[in-house]
C-alpha cells in the first residue's frame, strides 16, 4: 500500500496522521519536499524510533510555500525528479507539504505528486469553523483530477455536524477521527496506529 497524506490546509495534522499510518503499516516514510526546520522527518523519527526513512529530495531552509522557498534558494522543484526508490518495507507513506493546492513551482501543485507517483490519497481534515468550505473545495479538486482516494482522517474536536456533512459529501471511507491530544508520544502513536489498522486492510 502506497499512500499520500495531504490536507485541506497547512497545520492540519498531516505529520501526526503520517506517523500513525507509518506505524500501523510498518511502512517507509518519505517527505519529498520539506520547507523549514525542524523537519517533519525528524518528528517522525522521534515518534517511531525504528522507522525506515527516505531522505527528502528537496530540503529547503525557508518555512514557506515550496515554490517560494525553492526560488529563494535558486532551486526549481521538478516533479519529474520524484522517483520512489527500492523499499525495505511493503508499504510507503508519503507526506505532502501544506495543503493540496500549495504550489511546487509555476505549474505543479502538491496534489500533482500522488497523480505522478500513482499513490492513494489520505485527506486530513482538521475540524474548525470554516472547514466545510475548505474541505469541499479540496474534495472537488481531488475528484476533478481523478486521484485515487483511500479515505479521510478527521483531526480535532468534533464541530457540530461538520465531519458528518463532509464525509457524506465526499462519499469516501472515514479512516479515523483523531481527538485533540494533550500529548503526542511514541506510545500514543502506537496505540492510535493499532486502532487505525483495521480501517486500512
Amino acid at each position: 500500500m502506497h499512500l499520500f497524506v495531504t490536507a485541506i490546509g497547512t497545520d492540519s495534522g498531516k505529520t501526526l496522521v503520517s506517523a500513525i499510518l507509518t506505524k500501523a503499516l510498518e511502512a517507509t516514510y518519505w517527505k519529498p519536499v520539506q520547507a523549514g526546520e525542524p523537519t517533519d522527518t525528524q518528528t517522525i523519527q522521534g515518534l517511531i524510533p525504528d522507522v525506515k526513512i527516505i531522505p527528502e529530495l528537496y530540503k529547503l531552509a525557508i518555512p514557506a510555500s515550496p515554490h517560494f522557498a525553492a526560488s529563494q534558494a535558486g532551486i526549481n522543484i521538478d516533479l519529474h525528479e520524484l522517483r520512489i526508490p527500492p523499499l525495505e518495507t511493503e508499504h510507503l507513506v508519503v507526506e505532502g507539504a501544506g495543503g493540496l493546492m500549495v504550489p511546487l513551482n509555476e505549474k505543479d501543485f502538491v496534489i500533482d505528486i500522488p497523480q505522478f507517483l500513482s499513490l492513494e490519497v489520505v485527506l486530513v481534515v482538521n475540524l474548525y469553523l470554516g472547514c466545510i468550505n475548505h474541505s469541499l473545495l479540496a474534495i472537488n479538486e481531488i475528484n476533478r483530477r481523478n486521484v485515487r482516494v483511500k479515505g479521510i482522517v478527521f483531526n480535532g474536536d468534533l464541530h457540530n455536524d461538520s465531519a458528518e456533512f463532509i464525509a457524506q459529501y465526499a462519499g469516501w471511507p472515514v479512516l479515523a477521527h483523531i481527538p485533540k491530544l494533550n500529548e503526542i508520544t511514541p506510545k500514543v502513536i502506537a496505540q492510535m496506529a493499532q486502532e487505525l489498522l483495521p480501517a486500512l486492510v
